[in-house]
Formats: structure tokens, sequence, C-alpha cells
């Protein structure tokens, strides 16, 4: 008889998970990870890895064996919903969350999104150079989420310093503790933070989200106050550094590779095409973990009830068996059933919203800056546990 879980053996500590299996900070990951393809699936001390396509896929597609509940720990005292809620419930949720990222619905918001990235381009064109992090990534995805929530342009800083204590609290020279204290008093601040907002919305309705949440039924039910916190969680966490860490990876990638950058510049068409081949190629988010609800295996390799399940990504985003010419950064595939948004029912909720300020962001940057490169002296690096450039720096000639 198979053993059975109702839990993982551990959550997934955020804030202290400096490395994975998609080799985020390693510049040569896409080498790393094609050789990993080599091998499957892989024990790691009673966790398993798998690298292939058709093993993310069959994990990514099985929730009912290989869980995202209860898994991450982010110094959240609710739920992240949906992050890591499995079915059923996790589909009345995104019956309620999907249309507000529908296509139709992003498409509304294209004028917004290209008058924000003009925004911060505005702040540095001049100069010349800029730490494109600092001064654009980190800032102009947080901007349209003000927007889309119905926030002031003067609660940027407040979100963004909210995200980082968060996502990167601390600094590396923390003990993993104090870490993590940062990341628990931050969760509680944003529970407070949306939860002052959600009485002003109930008290004065507006034409934004976040009214939206304060009448908004899941399976004919009313939204609890403690269920609509723990989706503005998710919302202010995925929805403001996901989009970061590809905008640093896109341009760290372009400023070194200028017959990419100029193909762009040439010819803005291929912008769409070019987006989804630097979330394959980059795979910001490189890795997911899942969990088994019972004993079983995957590969051929054993994985206990309750034991961590490892799923590679950037390694599935590399698989020959896919791709052809996998290692090769091409704009003119025509098919690209990449996997940088994840897949099955944990599909990331906001892709169609990542993908149109990736293209805006894309389309004006090079309209406006199309010869640049890295400054002089500058090397880039990576940070984990997602793939991210920390300070990406940027020189072009003045106009």
């Amino acid at each position: 008889m198979k053993n059975t879980a109702d839990r993982p053996v551990a959550k997934l500590d955020f804030a202290n998970f400096v490395t994975n299996p998609g080799s985020p900070s390693d510049p040569a990951a896409q080498s790393v990870n094609s050789s990993l393809l080599a091998t499957p699936a892989m024990d790691l001390d009673g966790s398993v890895l798998i690298n292939t396509r058709e093993l993310v896929d069959e994990a990514l597609k099985n929730p009912g064996l290989f869980s995202s509940e209860e898994l991450v720990e982010q110094g959240n005292t609710l739920p992240l919903i949906p992050l890591n809620i499995d079915p059923p419930d996790h589909v009345k949720y995104r019956k309620l969350l999907d249309p507000l990222f529908a296509p139709r619905r992003v498409d509304t918001l294209e004028d917004d999104i290209s008058e924000r990235v003009n925004h911060f381009i505005d702040t540095f064109i001049e100069r010349g150079s800029c730490d494109f992090t600092a001064e654009f990534a980190e800032l102009f995805p947080s901007s349209v989420f003000l927007g889309m929530m119905g926030l002031p342009w003067e609660e940027l800083d407040a979100l963004v310093a909210m995200r980082d204590g968060i996502l990167r609290p601390g600094n590396k020279q923390m003990q993993p503790e104090e870490r993590s204290a940062i990341q628990r008093a931050t969760a509680q601040e944003v529970y407070r933070y949306f939860d002052a907002i959600l009485d002003e919305r109930t008290r004065d309705p507006r034409d934004d989200i976040l009214t939206m949440f304060t009448t908004a039924e899941a399976d004919g039910e009313r939204l609890t106050r403690d269920e609509i916190l723990a989706i503005c969680f998710v919302l202010l966490t995925a929805g403001l550094d996901t989009v970061t860490d590809s905008l640093t990876c896109f341009f760290a990638f372009l400023a070194q590779h200028p017959d990419h950058r100029r193909a762009i510049v040439e010819d803005p068409e291929i912008i769409p095409n070019a987006v989804e081949e630097l979330l394959r190629w980059e795979t910001p988010v490189p890795s997911g973990v899942r969990w088994a609800r019972e004993d079983t295996e995957i590969g051929g390799v054993p994985l206990a009830a309750g034991h961590h399940l490892l799923v590679n990504i950037s390694a599935a985003n590399l698989d020959p068996a896919e791709f052809d010419d996998p290692l090769v950064v091409r704009f003119d595939r025509d098919v690209n059933r990449h996997l940088a948004f994840g897949g099955g029912v944990h599909r990331c909720l906001g892709s169609h919203l990542a993908r149109r300020e990736l293209r805006v962001a894309l389309r004006e940057w090079h309209r406006r800056i199309p010869e640049y490169s890295l400054s002089p002296g500058y090397e880039v690096t990576y940070l984990p546990p997602l793939r991210f450039v920390p300070d990406l720096q940027l020189s072009w000639g003045r106009s």
C-alpha cells in the first residue's frame, strides 16, 4: 500500500533559497541546463530533479499527484491564492481572476503601459547611461500594477519596498533567521496596507480591481477579507517581480548581442517573436517545486510521499525534443511552446499582461534608444533564486 501525505516535508524557504536547479546565477546557465538533459530525472537526497520537457509536462499537468499546496514560505500567514492552492478550489479563484488579465482586458492598457515606459525613459535618456535595473526594470512593472489597482504614483516606492522585503529581504551578509524576520514583518505590512485600502474602497468605490474585490464572489460566495488579502499578496509579489527579472535578462542579452538588438530596431514587427524567444532562452523563473501526495516515481526515480519534486523549467526550455537549435537564439521561430510561464492549471495568471509589458518596453526603448551597450568596465552578474541582474549598467550616445 502506498504511503500518502497531506503536506510537504518542508516548505520552500524563499528568503534563504539561494540556489536552485535552474542555475539562475550562472552566466552559462543555458550550457549547464542543456547538459542536465542527458539525465531526465535524478535523486537529490530524497527529492527528485526532473529536466526534460516530457517529464516537466507530466509534473505540471498532474496537480492531483504533484501538489503546490502549503509549499512556499514568504513570511505569509494566509495562503498564497491561487499560487499554492490546488484544484478544485484553485479553479474557482482562477475563474474570478483570469478575466482581469485576459487579452481583451490587457488590450485596453496598451496606451497606459506605453506612457509609463516613456515616463521612465525620459528620466535618463539625455544622460546617456542608466542603471537599467534600478531606474527602469524595478519601477516600470510596479507602476503598471499601480494603475491596475487604482493606486497613485506616490505609492510606487512603498510597493517596491514591500516587494523587496518579501522577495529579497535584507542582504547576503545577514543570517537566515534575520532575513526571515524581515520577510515576516514585511508580510504583515502588506496585509495592513491592503486592508486599509480595501476599507477605503468599501466606503468609496472606484473603477479598479481593489474595489471589484470588495464585492467579488467565487462560486457564488462572497470573498472573505482574508481571501482578498491573500490574493493581493500574490499579485504584489508575482506581478511586480517577474517582469522586472525578465527585463534585466532581456536587456543584458541584447546589450551583449548587437545583431539581435539591431534586428529589433530594423524590424519592430519581430518583437512578439523576440519576447517569446528571450523568455525561452533566459527563463527568468528557472524552476518550480511540487511535492508528492503519495509514493510514486517519475522518470524511473522513486519519490516518497511529501517529498519535493524540483521542476527544471530552464532545462525543459532547451530540450531538443521540443525545439530545433535549442542553443541558438532565433527570433524567427514560428512555433515556440516554451514553459517560461509554467504549465498546467497553475500556469502564470498574468502571462498576457507580462507579454504586453515586455513587448511595449522593447518597442519603445528601441524606438528611442536604438544603440546601446554595457557600460565600460561593467560585467553582468545574476542573482538567484530567480534569474535577475541586480545592477545592469547600460550606456548609449547622447542625442
